[in-house]
């Protein structure tokens, strides 16, 4: 059977926790993120809470009943949180950049594929699920500058680096879509 993506209402998404939990284990596992099970046990946990988030929205690919990937978004607060890698994104781009590029925009929170399916394009099609009604093409998101292949994935996908990553141990990166607005200043003709 060839996996399928399906848009979810966030509720739906929830069907698939036992799921969404063992690909969040497995993809993340792996350097730079390091996670262990208890990290997919907290995110799953945190994942009940984000569907209350403004535009929130999901993808899940499925093979059968399996799932082989998913993808969570939803509408960046204005101003962004002082939680999470928030304060970095800020502190790398500025206040100004921060509200006029990222904030109103559908922010990808997680995109996961399990490592045993990768190269069958769900990546894209996960990401292209929960990007592709982003309001004026603003979406961005962030990851990792020392995740290697994922960084080479998204600039694959036109998806470029909005600023170089803060002078810290985290060294957490901000994508902005392929469609985003402000894409002119970042690659200047």
């Amino acid at each position: 059977m060839a996996a399928a993506v399906h848009r979810l209402p966030g509720p739906d998404l929830l069907a698939h926790r036992d799921g969404v939990r063992a690909v969040f284990a497995a993809a993340f596992a792996a350097p730079p993120w390091h996670t262990v099970p208890a990290d997919a046990d907290a995110y799953v946990d945190r994942l009940a809470g984000d569907l209350a988030r403004p535009g929130f929205t999901a993808a899940v690919a499925l093979d059968g009943t399996r799932v082989l990937g998913f993808a969570t978004a939803w509408t960046s607060a204005t101003p962004l949180p002082a939680e999470r890698a928030y304060p970095r994104v800020t502190a790398t781009l500025g206040a100004e950049r921060t509200t006029a590029w990222l904030c109103g925009a559908r922010e990808v929170d997680e995109l996961a594929v399990a490592p045993d399916a990768h190269g069958r394009g769900l990546g894209r099609t996960l990401l292209e699920a929960v990007t592709h009604d982003a309001p004026d093409g603003r979406c961005w998101l962030l990851t990792s500058r020392r995740a290697d292949a994922t960084v080479r994935f998204y600039r694959r996908l036109g998806w470029r680096q909005a600023a170089r990553p803060a002078p810290d141990r985290h060294e957490t990166v901000a994508f902005l879509g392929p469609d985003h607005p402000a894409l002119p200043a970042l690659c200047p003709s």
